[in-house]
This record gives structure tokens, C-alpha cells and sequence, in this order.
């Protein structure tokens, strides 16, 4: 046994100095500001390609259907609601839970409306900047249409072991000094998890939102993850189990309109509200 462990502990020596060279020649710390840039922009070309390439870049719309797991503030499962989310990017989404999909939230831009046993009303002011706000955070908006934004500062950001993935960290801070943190798969060149932190301009306050993605499958050349799990400040928010997906589905023109959420709560049994 002794011998065993002293064995395991020469190769382990051997393993740590064959490393140090390239942890130090990946060490962010020692990089000139030009070198970080370029080594930050060929792991995203990389995470691109390795998505999809052209033809995730060219995704306009997406249609997945699945369950979603919320969580209470206390860290406890409180339940599992059906849905099918809708996206028409970049600003256009639209959410049909329950199981006859008579709950609907529609986001388009800065307008958004609801669609519940009342009838169809105007999204809350709130709500309506929250989605605003995760536009710019959300990690597919970034990639497609807002990592060539005037004043984006693009960095490698070290190695590291996540979720027992070797990845690639690169960092990448917006005009608004919203901070993205991505880890890239080292072999697969997948994302595994994003870190995106904001800072509240009232209470001058940092949030951390935190996006796991896994069980990644291919659907017409691009690569979705089927699971993700979203964090903010350390607590768990949600757990997304998607059962299907389909790329750029044929939606009616006025699909995401104030007008198909009337239409629908006709449909159920209802007169939409004036």
C-alpha cells in the first residue's frame, strides 16, 4: 500500500511540473492587454463554431417546449409548471405555460402583455425592464448580435476545472460595465457556464446571475443545451428541462402580437380586455 501511494504521489509531482509551463503561459495575469484580447476572441470563435457556426448565428426564431422546476427563497422545490417558450430574436419573446396554455407572457422590445383568466392587459412597468434587462445579460444575444457593440472589452480569463469540464474562461465588459464571465469546454468548445454581473445604479449593489447548461444535443446543426440551471446571488431560481426543441418554426406574422394573445383568449372561452 505504501508503495502504491508513494507511486501515485511521484506521478503526481511528475503530472504538476509538466503542467506549470503551460499554466503559466496560460496564467491571464502575465498576459499583455493585446494577447488576452486575441486569445478572449478566438475562445469565443471557437464557442461559436463549436455551437453551430453559421447556422446558430443565422437562428431567428426558436420554439422549445419542457418543464420548469422553481425554487422558494429558502432553496425548496415548489412545484413544476409546463410550458413552450418562443423567441424571435433578439427582442421578442413569449411564454405559454400551464397545460392548456392559457397563461402567457409576451415581451416585445419595451411592450409587453399578458394573457390570464382576466383576460389580456399590459405587462407591469417592472416587468417589462426586467425583460429589458435580461436581454442584455442573456448569454445568445450576446453572441449573435451584441459581441461587435462599440466598447466591448473582450480578455481570456485563466483555466479551470467546472462541473468536471477542463474549460477556458473568457471575460467580455460591456459600455455599461455589465461583466460577462463564460467558461468554454477545452474539448468540445460548448459553454458550461455563464456569470453575468450587474450593479443596481440605485443601491450601487452587485448581482450575480449564474447559468449552468448540459445534456447538450444537436437539432439541425446547432447544439441546445436541454437542461439550464439559473442562480442569482448563490440561490438557486430555476431548473429548465427542455423536451424539445425546433429552429426557426413557422410562426404567423402576427404571433408576437397583443392581437394572437386576444385571439387565444377567445379561443379558451373569453372576450379579451379593451
Amino acid at each position: 500500500m505504501r508503495v502504491r501511494l508513494r507511486e501515485a504521489g511521484l506521478w503526481f509531482v511528475i503530472a504538476t511540473l509538466l503542467l506549470v509551463p503551460g499554466a503559466k503561459a496560460q496564467n491571464p495575469d502575465t498576459m499583455d492587454p493585446e494577447q488576452s484580447a486575441a486569445k478572449g476572441k478566438k475562445i469565443i470563435s471557437q464557442l461559436i463554431a463549436g455551437l453551430g457556426g453559421p447556422l446558430y448565428l443565422n437562428v431567428n426564431a426558436l420554439e422549445c417546449e419542457g418543464r420548469i422546476a422553481q425554487f422558494g427563497h429558502n432553496g425548496e422545490l415548489t412545484g413544476f409548471v409546463n410550458f413552450k417558450d418562443y423567441w424571435g430574436y433578439p427582442d421578442k419573446k413569449r411564454t405559454d405555460a400551464g397545460k392548456k396554455g392559457n397563461i402567457i407572457d409576451l415581451y416585445v422590445g419595451d411592450q409587453g402583455w399578458t394573457l390570464d383568466r382576466g383576460g389580456v392587459s399590459e405587462e407591469p412597468a417592472t416587468a417589462v425592464s426586467d425583460f429589458q434587462a435580461m436581454l442584455k445579460r442573456d448569454v445568445n444575444n450576446l453572441l449573435r448580435h451584441r459581441i461587435h457593440e462599440e466598447g466591448m472589452a473582450v480578455r481570456f480569463g485563466g483555466i479551470g476545472v467546472v462541473d468536471l469540464h477542463q474549460v477556458d474562461w473568457v471575460e467580455i465588459e460591456d459600455q455599461e460595465e455589465r461583466a460577462f464571465r463564460l467558461a468554454v469546454d477545452q474539448s468540445s468548445h460548448l459553454l458550461v457556464r455563464s456569470v453575468v454581473v450587474t450593479k443596481d445604479e440605485d443601491s450601487g449593489t452587485r448581482r450575480e446571475d449564474v447559468t449552468v447548461y448540459s445534456n447538450y444535443q444537436f437539432k439541425d446543426g446547432v447544439q441546445l443545451p436541454m437542461q439550464v440551471t439559473r442562480e442569482r446571488d448563490g440561490r438557486r431560481v430555476y431548473q429548465v428541462f427542455y423536451e424539445g426543441c425546433q429552429l426557426n418554426p413557422p410562426l404567423t406574422p402576427d404571433f408576437f402580437t397583443r392581437a394572437a394573445l386576444e385571439k387565444r383568449f377567445s379561443e379558451v372561452g373569453g372576450k379579451a380586455k379593451k
